[in-house]
C-alpha cells in the first residue's frame, strides 16, 4: 500500500499564500471591479509584497480569471446533489441549501461574477459558452426527467434554474441591503436556517414538488 504524500513546508506556504491572494482579490474585484482593481491594492489587502502576487499570477487578468473560476467551480459542485437524487425535493432542496451556504461564505466571489456578467462577460465569456452551457444542459435534463416522471409541475427547466440562481445568489449580491433591513446586522445562524427553509418551501411548493 502506497504511503500518502506529505505536504512539505514549502508546499503548505505556497497554498496558504495563494489562498490569501485569492481571498484578497475576491474582495478587491468585488468592490472596485476589474478596471478599478490593481495588483498593488490586492497585495495590500493580502498583506503581501506585490512581487509575491506576480510570482503566483503573472497578470491581473490571470488572477481575475482564477477568482471567477474558483466561485464557478464551487457553484458547480453545489449541484452534485442532482446526480443521485430520487426527485426534486431531495435534489433541488439540497442545491438550495448549498447555494445559500455559498452566498453566506463566499459573498465577494458571487459579486465578482454578477458584475462580470452584467458588463457583458468581457473576460469570462468562454466560461458561459462552454462550461456553463454544458452544465445547464445537463441539469435541465435531470429536471425534465422529474417532470416526465410526474414528480413536479411541467415547467421549463431553464427558467427554474434561473430562478434558483436569482433567489440564492441574492443573499450575496445584495447582502448589504439584507443587512440594512435586518437592523444593520448580518443574519444570525438561526436567520440563515430560516432563510433556507423559506426559499426551499416557496420553490418546492411552486413547482408542485411538495
Amino acid at each position: 500500500m502506497a504511503e500518502p504524500i506529505r505536504m512539505t513546508k514549502r508546499d503548505a506556504a505556497r497554498r496558504e499564500n495563494e489562498a490569501r491572494i485569492l481571498a484578497a482579490a475576491e474582495k478587491v474585484f468585488a468592490e472596485a471591479g476589474f478596471g478599478g482593481a490593481t495588483m498593488q491594492l490586492i497585495a495590500d489587502m493580502a498583506g503581501l509584497p506585490k512581487a509575491n502576487l506576480h510570482y503566483y499570477f503573472d497578470t491581473k487578468e490571470e488572477l481575475y480569471r482564477k477568482v471567477v473560476q474558483q466561485i464557478f467551480e464551487i457553484w458547480l459542485h453545489a449541484a452534485d446533489s442532482f446526480d443521485n437524487a430520487p426527485g426534486p425535493v431531495e435534489g433541488i432542496g439540497a442545491y438550495i441549501d448549498a447555494k445559500m451556504d455559498i452566498s453566506r461564505h463566499h459573498p465577494f466571489g458571487s459579486k465578482v461574477w454578477a458584475s462580470e456578467v452584467m458588463h457583458g462577460a468581457p473576460v469570462i465569456q468562454d466560461y458561459l459558452e462552454t462550461t456553463l452551457r454544458d452544465w445547464t444542459k445537463g441539469r435541465a435534463a435531470v429536471i425534465q426527467r422529474w417532470v416526465d416522471e410526474g414528480k413536479m409541475a411541467p415547467i421549463d427547466p431553464r427558467h427554474l434554474l434561473y430562478m434558483l440562481w436569482a433567489a440564492t445568489q441574492h443573499y450575496a449580491d445584495f447582502g448589504h441591503q439584507i443587512e440594512t433591513l435586518n437592523g444593520g446586522r448580518p443574519l444570525t445562524d438561526r436567520q440563515w436556517r430560516e432563510a433556507k427553509e423559506s426559499v426551499k418551501t416557496v420553490i418546492l411548493r411552486g413547482i408542485g414538488a411538495i
